[in-house]
Formats: C-alpha cells, structure tokens, sequence
C-alpha cells in the first residue's frame, strides 16, 4: 500500500528543496539532508565548524522554502532575554502580573535559528531547556504552547562545560561542517519508540492548538518547493506508520557494538535515533524501513572525540546492505582534468608567483590523496599526477 496522494507531494517539494540547496551549497548535501530530516521529526539540529562554512546561510535558506513564522538571532554574552523571548508588558506589570509580549518573538516561532546558540546567558540558555524538550514557555505564572518545529543551531564548537551538558543533549542531530576542499536495550528502544512517537503526536498537535489552526485541511492547491506547516505536520504524523521491525536488529546490533567501543550516548538518543530511521524512509517514500535508513546514526554521537568511531560504524553497516559509500571517488580521468587545469599556468616561462606555486601544489595534494583514498589505484593515474606534482615542485627552486 502506497502513501497517500498529499504525503507524496509533501515529501517530494521537500526533494525540491533538497535539490535547490544542494546546487546553492558545494559539497553540503548530507547537511541538508539532516536539516530536512530534523523539521520532519520535529528535532533540534546543530552545525558545527570553523567560521566561512556557510553554516547561517544554509539554515537561513531552508528556512525560506518553508512557510512558518521564523525567528533568528545570533546569540553573545551580552544578549538580553527580552532579545529572545520578549520585553515586559509594563501595562499588565502595573497592574501586578509578570508577563512578556512574546508576539513575533522565539516562543511564537515555529523555526528558529540561533547562531552561536552557546553563547546564550544561563537565564537564556536555562528557559530554552523546557521550552525545546516540551514545547512549553512559562510567562509568569502562564505555562504557553510553543508551537516550535525544530531550533537548528550554529556553533564554532560545543564548550567544554559541564554546565552546559543538558542544553546541549537537546540536539539530537549535529553534523560537523568542514570547508570544503545497554543492558535491557531491546526494551529500551521498543518501549521508548512508542512514547516518542506519543510525544511527537503531541507536539503537533499543540503546535496546531498554538496556531488556532485545529485540525487543518489540505491545501487545495500547492506551489513546488514550498512546504506549510500543516502539510509537515500531517507528513510528521506518519512517522508512526512506517514499519522499522525489518531493521530494529541490526540498529540493536549497532547500538551494542557502539557501546562496548565506550561511545556514550543516552537512552534519549538512542531511543530517538529510530525517529530518524523512521524519518529516513518516509523520505525515500517508503513505508517500510531498511538498514540502508540507519544512515542518520552517524550523526547522533555526543562527544567530537566519538564521531569518527560512530560514522565509520553507521557506514560499515550502511554499505553492507547496499547504501550509498560515505566518499565516491571521481573517476580518474576527472581527477586528471583538475591536475592539468591546476599545472598549466604553474611553468617556468609564465613566471607564476611563488604564492601561485604553493597553493598549486596544495590543490594537487588534494587531488592525490583523493586518488588514493580508495584502492586500487590505476598506476598510470598515479605516475602522470606525480609527474605533474614535481614539475610545479621543481618551480619553488627559483623562489630561493
């Protein structure tokens, strides 16, 4: 049995959209993969990387293609609360109730982006906790519905402080950007699977009750590559639809291997890890889920120093039954293209610079480690790059 005709259209703008990104952003496909997989599941996602990666600008264009109130700020030591949620009523205040106008504000939002999203005050940081785990902010003595999708967050690295450990495991997704060139397990997962997707259920339906919108109708027309929030909330539902009994062994089986090799990651994430599973096939326009859908898991480690240990597993398992490798080299002869573009304004009668020749011959090193990462190497490939490599080599004995 098929999906239903506005899942399937849903599901594919969000392809659309994947598509549109993936051609504005070099070498970012798997990170807009995860943010259109975080809004789906309703999580929260981080990018970390160095500054220039084009972080903000990929979440600020997601943000366009989907039709919610946004909300974005870049967070400093200095930022005031009212920044984020809202300034005083001083009319209500007069009259001896504490309350914030949060109108237009982030507890309105239903996506938000927040830059250097650990630089937040701890009174910012401290509200933010409730309000992203249960979609509830306290104003005053009010406790409100946030009709919150997903906070997708920027940040050069995750500080090393214990004081910032519980707002941090709040983002179930991060994916460092680079630039470009258990003892009861089986009961954890099968009992905690079916309270998120209670959880989930939930959630959108406050955030419909947040919005006034009740029980929304579908759109009767639709524009490619635009998404409402009642149509991602109907596609959220269907979270709970897809079958994940074909792959709950081997994610069992991941799990365990990932923790006897000291990866710690918490119940909540790995009960929160079949979501993206789930997510990962409804995406494919699928209703049943395969070990190729475990490949979110790479990206739900905890501590930087376990990445590696975690995506090399996830991708092991991934590749075993078919899935895409993590890196496709090129071809050789595109390799060979790049190394004689690069090399032939690198000769002695252009006179190139000696910054030219340098960055020449990073560029090629590049291209030969690329060549080698996976065996076998064609020996013919090899030797004409080498070739190329020390003829622009040979150019820095006129630099001395």
């Amino acid at each position: 049995m098929s999906w239903g005709q506005d899942t399937v259209d849903t599901i594919r703008d969000l392809e659309y959209v994947r598509r549109r990104l993936d051609g504005e952003f070099v070498g970012r496909d798997r990170a807009v993969r995860l943010l259109q997989l975080a809004v789906v599941c309703r999580e929260h996602a981080l990018l970390l990387g160095p500054t220039g990666t084009a972080k903000s600008e990929l979440i600020s264009a997601l943000a366009r293609h989907i039709e919610a109130h946004h909300f974005s700020y870049l967070l400093t030591r200095f930022t005031e609360p009212s920044e984020i949620f809202g300034a005083l009523d001083f009319e209500q205040f007069r009259q001896g109730t504490y309350q914030v106008r949060t109108e237009g504000m982030l507890p309105t939002a239903e996506l938000v982006f927040l830059d250097e999203v650990f630089q937040g005050s701890s009174a910012i940081l401290n509200t933010l906790l409730t309000l992203l785990n249960e979609r509830r902010y306290h104003n005053g003595a009010r406790a409100e519905n946030a009709p919150l999708i997903s906070l997708l967050g920027a940040t050069n690295e995750i500080p090393d402080d214990p004081g910032l450990t519980a707002f941090s495991d709040r983002f179930l997704i991060r994916l460092e950007v680079e630039p470009v060139g258990g003892t009861d397990l089986e009961r954890l997962l099968q009992v905690g699977w079916e309270h998120e997707a209670r959880r989930f259920t939930a959630a959108v339906q406050a955030a419909e009750q947040a919005r006034g919108a009740g029980t929304a109708a579908p759109s009767a027309g639709r524009t490619s590559g635009t998404v409402t929030v009642e149509r991602l909330g109907r596609l959220t539902l269907r979270l709970r639809d897809v079958d994940l009994d074909p792959v709950l062994g081997e994610h069992r089986e991941l799990v365990r291997q990932l923790l006897i090799q000291g990866v710690r990651l918490s119940d909540r994430r790995l009960v929160r890890s079949l979501k993206l599973v789930a997510g990962a096939a409804l995406l494919r326009e699928s209703r049943t889920a395969e070990p190729v859908d475990l490949w979110p898991m790479a990206h739900i480690w905890t501590d930087p120093a376990d990445r590696t240990t975690v995506e090399e597993a996830v991708q092991a398992v991934v590749e075993k039954h078919g899935g895409e490798p993590a890196r496709r080299r090129r071809p050789d002869h595109e390799i060979l293209l790049d190394a004689r573009e690069i090399g032939a304004p690198l000769t002695a009668d252009r006179r190139p610079s000696e910054w030219s020749v340098v960055e020449g011959l990073h560029k090629l090193a590049d291209l030969s480690r690329e060549l080698r990462e996976h065996p076998p190497v064609n020996t013919q490939t090899e030797a004409e790059l080498s070739r190329i490599i020390a003829e622009v080599n040979a150019l820095l004995d006129q630099f001395e």
